[in-house]
């Protein structure tokens, strides 16, 4: 396991911190936005089987937000997804809505393999995925993070980690990185919602 990963793992299995969220059993959803996100009864997400017919929005490969190196023995690959519907509705107001999902599907990266002779590609590897779920009745401060290992419904991780402050300092779109997705950048930008000196 990777450094990248085994911080992962250490995260995803924190306990939540009193106070730090309002959960219930049921996601909340407006009549126009009903939320992609679904829940257990104990109020875990529950993990979204069908995140790859969603929306692409960028890839990333070894992409680092720390000054300190990753250590990792190997090229990862972030695929990043949308649920539909958020789109169609950011694509309007360049604002994410409340019920909003966002994807993050981290791969294994190969350099060899069948006729290609560099570059690197994706593989069937995959690692824990991480969920960022925007539902203002929900979570405090309206967004919360999840990460599933295997498929399995996975907890809300803490308010407190580093996950949040850093969307918060850095996200141009409402604590989302939109500023490395391609085809939603000119959208928010044209908006008045994309903050450049993010």
């Amino acid at each position: 396991m990777t450094v990248r990963s085994k911080a992962a793992l250490a995260v995803a299995l924190g306990t939540l911190v009193p106070g730090a969220f309002a959960l219930s059993g049921t996601a909340y959803s407006s009549p126009e936005h009903p939320s992609a996100a679904r829940y257990t009864a104990r109020g875990e997400l529950i993990f979204p089987a069908d995140y790859r017919e969603w929306v692409f929005l960028t890839s990333g490969v070894n992409m680092n937000y720390s000054d300190e190196a990753m250590g990792m023995d190997h090229d990862m690959v972030d695929n990043v997804f949308v649920d539909p519907q958020s789109w169609r509705a950011f694509k309007q107001t360049g604002k994410w809505p409340d019920g909003t999902v966002l994807v993050k599907e981290p791969r294994m990266g190969a350099h060899t393999g069948s006729i290609n002779k560099s570059g690197t590609f994706q593989t069937e590897q995959r690692f824990s995925l991480e969920v960022h779920v925007k539902d203002s009745r929900r979570f405090k401060g309206g967004w919360a993070f999840f990460v599933h290992r295997g498929e399995q419904p996975a907890s809300a991780i803490p308010g407190t980690a580093a996950c949040y402050s850093c969307h918060g300092s850095h996200g141009a779109v409402d604590t989302t990185f939109v500023q490395f997705y391609p085809t939603a950048k000119p959208i928010a930008v044209k908006a008045g919602t994309f903050d450049a000196a993010k």
